[in-house]
């Protein structure tokens, strides 16, 4: 049976003052130390977590309370799970005319990205991809590899100097065309064996 917040909290006291005095405190403690008017209250929530087996007690016998082991093995599994990569995916909302929203159940899930050791982040500086919506200031998603196809999206190492995110194509003679997404710049042309590709954008991040 799922806690609610407040019996989660009385339980969270309860674990922190027995670890700090080696004893369970009293109803008026717990009622100071979470802030609770009523002892009634106190003890509503004691008598629920009983009924859900995170708590016993021994009958008239003051500071009785004792945290059973389920309250444990939930901490110390919840302790080992890690931070959810998953976000509320709502619906979808128009930027040009209006939509009728829909309420969407589905999740957006960032484990493609997070769990690969191959995957990692560049900020952009400058102006050479806004046609592309890259922006200076954006983060971009780079998988890691050499293997990339005409027109994508790539992290470029010029004569193991100089780094830059173009568009990619292969040219006649050996040649290389990395392409700014912004028509008032110009194309880079560069031998093959002059380039190396160091990764490929899977995705683009922004902040406001």
């Amino acid at each position: 049976m799922a806690l609610t917040k407040r019996q989660k909290d009385v339980l969270d006291f309860l674990a922190d003052f027995v670890e700090k005095h080696r004893y369970s405190p009293s109803y008026e403690e717990m009622a100071a130390g979470l802030q609770l008017a009523s002892l009634a209250t106190i003890h509503k929530h004691i008598l629920a977590l009983e009924s859900k087996g995170y708590l016993r007690r021994s009958f008239n016998q003051s500071r009785s309370l004792e945290i059973t082991p389920k309250y444990l093995q939930e901490q110390r599994r919840y302790s080992r799970q890690a931070p959810s990569l998953e976000v509320p995916l709502l619906g979808r909302i128009a930027a040009g005319s209006p939509v009728e929203a829909i309420a969407n159940q589905e999740t957006l899930n960032f484990e493609d990205f997070t769990g690969d050791p191959n995957t990692y982040a560049l900020q952009v500086r400058g102006d050479s991809m806004i046609e592309d919506h890259i922006c200076s200031g954006d983060y971009v998603l780079v998988e890691k590899t050499e293997r990339v196809g005409e027109g994508d999206i790539v992290v470029a190492l010029v004569d193991g100097i100089e780094t830059t995110l173009k568009r990619w194509y292969h040219e006649p003679g050996d040649r290389i065309r990395l392409q700014p997404a912004n028509s008032a710049m110009q194309p880079i042309y560069v031998p093959a064996d002059r380039l190396q590709i160091q990764g490929r954008v899977l995705a683009v991040l922004r902040k406001y």
